[in-house]
């Protein structure tokens, strides 16, 4: 399918107006995030019916498995065979995933398909979903765009889908009957009218007559670069940790201290870490100055303290510093998020700046790996929560000190000036969902 001629507002196949055909796949969007992110309140749940910690941390980390093929892979199938192809399938598989999850709970091979299949989703919504959400809202099919509007769209359709799912999912399962599948059958019902809506938009991108071999559009020469290596590497690797942190380990230890209403409690430390990570994310341009690594260097001194916070909850276990935890782990992750991305968007050519967020994001998610880990570490060799993050402050700490070492790189790109309006710099939060 090609895409609608500006001097058309209709497409041939099609009965949406261009002017709101955004809001169908920003549905879809929205509905593949809610049902990437409803897993993790329920993680204190499984534990509780008996399933052990280390298998439900497994369960968090399989999500993974799905989303790091998805995102590396579907942005450059995308370009090839267009945009429809590839996101069609994602809320369909969101869909599934769900009802795997609903009707599995007590069978850990259908949980795991489940998760699987939903990182695939997942995957797919932030690597084509979000570029076709940004296209529709420009020319040719949005005349009327505000510049950076595409941008604040698909921040929004993600972040409100995962900040939404996660608080529902804790709320139904907490206190509305069907606690192992409820949630999860509101989420496939959402997935499939999504899919049906999302039909009706248009193509934004032809596929390639001649596109060649598909291995050299998924090669990124720059991750090789000085820079990629000694700053936004060190500081990938700790996003989705500090998120994994919050929402995995943290609830889990503080179990025995919350009385009634533990998976509420477990979905309210997730929405404060997501909404912190928000709202830092808000004023993370005002804190930047450019040719600096005070952004980076600031993001993993929020990771030092966040960690230090956690191996003080994790021996107190007291209520007041698992949300002071959740709080300062949130700042991190936004902040390292718009900081690596920053760095990217002034290390990146044009034509290998997907690929490099691509590998970014996947490097960051691998943080979802921790409490499996940690859940190994703590049942084999006895070592206790408090150690283990007190040693990951400590590597934490060595990743700042390689990140101070490197040079500045001066930013003389007009999108760097910090608190500018001239162009939009909004970051989508991809928290995620797990």
């Amino acid at each position: 399918m090609t895409a609608t001629s500006p001097d058309s507002p209709w497409d041939k196949t099609r009965t949406i107006p261009t002017t709101r055909a955004w809001l169908s796949v920003a549905a879809a969007v929205f509905a593949v995030a809610w049902g990437g992110n409803e897993f993790t309140p329920l993680l204190v749940m499984y534990k509780q019916q008996g399933l052990p910690v280390a298998t439900v941390d497994l369960l968090l980390f399989e999500y993974v498995l799905g989303l790091i093929p998805a995102l590396l892979i579907g942005g450059p199938l995308s370009d090839r065979y267009g945009r429809r192809p590839l996101m069609r399938p994602a809320p369909l598989l969101a869909a599934l995933g769900s009802l795997l999850l609903a009707f599995g709970a007590a069978c850990v091979p259908l949980l795991s398909l489940g998760r699987v299949l939903c990182g695939i989703a997942i995957g797919l919504a932030m690597a084509v979903g979000s570029s076709w959400l940004k296209e529709l809202s420009q020319a040719p099919f949005a005349p009327r765009s505000v510049p950076g509007i595409g941008a604040r769209r698909s921040a929004m359709s993600i972040t409100g889908g995962l900040g939404i799912g996660a608080g529902v999912a804790g709320a139904l399962a907490q206190w509305a009957p069907w606690p192992h599948s409820l949630a999860y059958l509101i989420n496939a019902a959402l997935c499939l009218g999504a899919a049906l809506w999302m039909n009706r938009a248009p193509e934004t991108a032809s596929p390639r007559p001649n596109p060649g071999r598909l291995r050299d559009d998924l090669k990124v020469p720059a991750v090789g670069h000085r820079r990629f290596l000694r700053v936004i590497l060190p500081l990938a690797v700790w996003l989705f940790a500090c998120a994994a942190a919050a929402f995995a380990v943290i609830p889990t230890l503080i179990l025995p201290k919350v009385h009634g209403a533990p998976i509420a409690f477990s979905a309210l430390l997730t929405i404060i870490t997501l909404g912190c990570g928000l709202a830092i994310q808000a004023v993370a341009r005002c804190i930047d100055r450019p040719g600096s690594i005070r952004l980076p260097a600031l993001a993993l001194l929020l990771v030092i303290i966040g960690m230090g916070l956690a191996a003080a909850t994790s021996a107190a276990l007291t209520i007041p510093l698992a949300v002071a935890t959740a709080v300062v782990l949130g700042l991190s992750l936004g902040l390292g998020m718009v900081a690596g991305l920053q760095e990217i968007e002034l290390l990146a050519r044009p034509d290998d700046l997907a690929g490099l967020n691509a590998v970014y994001y996947a490097v960051s998610y691998l943080g979802f790996g921790y409490p499996v880990v940690m859940a190994v570490l703590h049942d084999t060799t006895g070592i206790g929560y408090p150690s283990m993050f007190a040693v990951l402050a400590l590597v934490a700490a060595a990743c700042l000190a390689l990140v101070a070492r490197s040079r500045t790189t001066p930013r003389t790109t007009p999108d760097s000036v910090p608190c500018s309006g001239s162009r939009d710099r909004t970051h989508t939060l991809q928290s995620p969902p797990r």
